[in-house]
């Protein structure tokens, strides 16, 4: 069985209009660019319709992760999702898991999964809770 490349274990398909926050010369662009190959289009910035996913480059110098994940809710979907990347352990920008967990629970929503997705970044995928999906 051939290994998922980290952008097809973010689960994207064709169909999906993907947003990009938080970009910076640090991202993986390699993974970037399995993105866009995989949703067959350059992710957005500024949404003109609601988004199925939000991709959130995160590190700790960017500040609270709280301020990231609700700073990312305006243009989803009420079914969509965030994926939360963030730098792995011993990298520069490293956020602990506790501190994603904290976050998350704080700015309302639900961590769903985690996986690696580039040798530097891991991705958490962050959901509405069921029933409050607004």
């Amino acid at each position: 069985m051939e290994s998922q490349s980290g952008a097809e274990l973010l689960g994207l398909n064709a169909d999906m209009v993907v947003q990009e926050l938080g970009w910076d010369e640090d991202v993986d662009q390699a993974l970037r660019d399995d993105i866009m190959d995989i949703i067959d289009a350059d992710m957005v910035e500024e949404a003109v319709e609601a988004v199925d996913v939000v991709i959130l480059w995160w590190r700790d110098e960017d500040g609270d992760v709280v301020d990231g994940l609700v700073d990312a809710l305006p243009d989803l979907a009420d079914d969509g999702y965030i994926w939360l990347l963030t730098p792995k352990v011993g990298r520069p920008g490293y956020i602990d898991a506790a501190s994603v967990a904290e976050g998350v629970t704080i700015a309302g929503l639900t961590l769903t999964s985690t996986a690696n997705v580039a040798r530097d970044w891991q991705a958490t995928r962050v959901v509405r809770p069921k029933g409050n999906r607004k």
